[in-house]
C-alpha cells in the first residue's frame, strides 16, 4: 500500500497567536507528518450571531461569549496565511486548511493558488462551498462527519458536477447526471480523497465505527481515510491497519490552554509517538506472501525438530512408534517423514538423541 498521509490538525489551536501557529507547525515537522493543518475563514461570513456554541465548545470555551464571538478571536489574515505556508516549506511539510466560507475558498485556491484544500464535515451540505472548490480545479480531501451515505453521494456529485465544467445550469439533477458519467468519475477518482469522522470533541470510543470506512471505499470506490477525534492514539493506528490512506489528528502545545481543542488534542510527544506507531505499521505490513522472512531462516534450524532415535536402536532393527521420535535441532530428516521410516529396516546402529540419516 501506499505510504500513509499524515496530517496533523492544528486547527485554531493556535489561539489567535501567530507565534503559537508558527510553533505548532515547527513541532508538527519534527514529530513527521506529512502536512500542517489549519482553518481558514472570515467569522462573520460563516457564523450567525444567533449560532450557539456546541456541548464541547461551552465545556472548554468562556460559556458567555456567543460562537461569532470566539471564531473571530481565531481568524488568521492572507498575510499571516503566507507567513504559515513559507513556514511550511522551510520545515519540510505541507500546508493545508480548511475553508468555511467563499471568500475564504477563494483566499486559499485563487490567492494562495494552494494544490489541495480540506472540506470540513460542516460543509458536506454546503452546495455552493463544493461547486466552487470543484471548479477550482483543486484537489479535494472532504471529511464526512455527522453525514449518511446519501449526503456524502450528494456533495460527490455536486463535486463531479463542478470538476466537470457543465454547461447545463445547477441543479440536484444536473450534480446527478454529473456523477454517473464516466467524466464526473474520472474526476472525483482523480481529485477526491474521503475521511471518515465523528464530528464530537472528543469522540467516544463506542462512537467511531471504524467499519464505516469500508462502506465509504465501497460505495464510492475512492480512498478513504481517518479524521480521528479520540483521546490518544489507538485508533488512529487502528485505521491504519483497516486500509486507511489518510490520518487527520488534531494536535496542541498543551492541553491544559483555553480554547475549544485543547483537551481533545494530541501533545507534541504523542503526535510524535503516532506518527511513529504508524510509520511500524507500515512497514509491518509486509507483501502478503507467508514465506519465511529472512530474519527468522537463521533460527529454522534451531527452533524446527529432525527425525532422532528415541532410544538405542542396533542395525537392522525396525524403526517403530517406540524407537523414533522427533527432536531439535532440525538439521536432520524432517519429522514430516515420521511415517515413511515406520516399518524400514536401520542400516547402521543409532544412539538416544542421534539423528537418523
Amino acid at each position: 500500500m501506499d505510504r500513509v498521509f499524515i496530517i496533523a490538525e492544528a486547527g485554531v489551536n493556535h489561539n489567535g497567536s501567530v507565534q503559537m501557529a508558527l510553533d505548532l507547525i515547527a513541532l508538527a515537522a519534527e514529530a513527521g507528518v506529512d502536512a500542517v493543518k489549519f482553518q481558514t475563514f472570515k467569522a462573520e461570513k460563516e457564523i450567525s450571531r444567533f449560532a450557539p456554541k456546541a456541548e464541547y465548545q461551552l465545556a472548554t470555551t468562556d460559556p458567555g461569549e456567543t460562537q461569532l464571538e470566539m471564531a473571530k478571536k481565531l481568524e488568521f489574515d492572507q498575510v499571516v496565511h503566507r507567513r504559515l505556508i513559507e513556514h511550511c516549506q522551510d520545515c519540510g511539510v505541507s500546508f493545508l486548511s480548511a475553508p468555511s466560507d467563499l471568500d475564504s475558498l477563494d483566499l486559499l485556491t485563487k490567492t494562495l493558488d494552494l494544490p489541495c484544500i480540506k472540506i470540513p464535515s460542516g460543509e458536506v451540505t454546503n452546495g455552493q462551498l463544493l461547486l466552487r472548490a470543484a471548479a477550482s480545479g483543486k484537489a479535494v480531501i472532504l471529511s464526512t462527519g455527522m453525514s449518511t451515505i446519501g449526503e456524502v453521494e450528494m456533495a460527490l456529485a455536486v463535486l463531479a458536477y463542478g470538476y466537470s465544467q457543465l454547461q447545463e445550469p445547477p441543479s440536484p439533477e444536473a450534480f446527478r447526471r454529473a456523477y454517473c458519467l464516466p467524466e464526473g468519475q474520472a474526476k472525483l477518482a482523480a481529485n477526491v480523497r474521503l475521511l471518515h469522522c465523528t464530528t464530537e470533541y472528543p469522540t467516544p470510543y463506542g462512537q467511531v465505527n471504524l467499519r464505516a470506512m469500508d462502506s465509504l471505499q465501497q460505495a464510492f470506490g475512492l480512498p478513504v481515510g481517518l479524521s480521528d477525534h479520540t483521546e490518544g492514539t489507538a485508533v488512529a493506528i487502528a485505521a491504519v491497519t483497516r486500509g486507511a490512506s489518510i490520518i487527520e489528528k488534531h494536535f496542541t502545545l498543551d492541553k491544559s490552554l483555553p480554547g475549544p481543542d485543547h483537551q481533545a488534542s494530541l501533545s507534541p510527544q504523542e503526535l510524535k509517538e503516532m506518527v511513529n506507531a504508524i510509520r511500524q505499521v507500515e512497514e509491518a505490513f509486509g507483501s502478503g506472501v507467508k514465506v519465511p522472512a529472512p530474519a527468522e531462516i537463521k533460527n529454522m534450524a534451531v527452533a524446527r525438530k529432525s527425525l532422532v532415535a528415541a532410544v538405542s536402536i542396533m542395525a537392522g532393527e525396525v524403526f517403530s512408534l517406540e524407537n523414533l521420535t522427533a527432536k531439535r535441532p532440525g538439521t536432520g530428516i524432517s519429522p514430516m517423514l515420521y511415517w515413511d521410516y515406520l516399518g524400514k529396516k536401520a542400516t547402521r546402529s543409532y544412539q538416544p538423541d542421534e539423528q537418523i540419516d
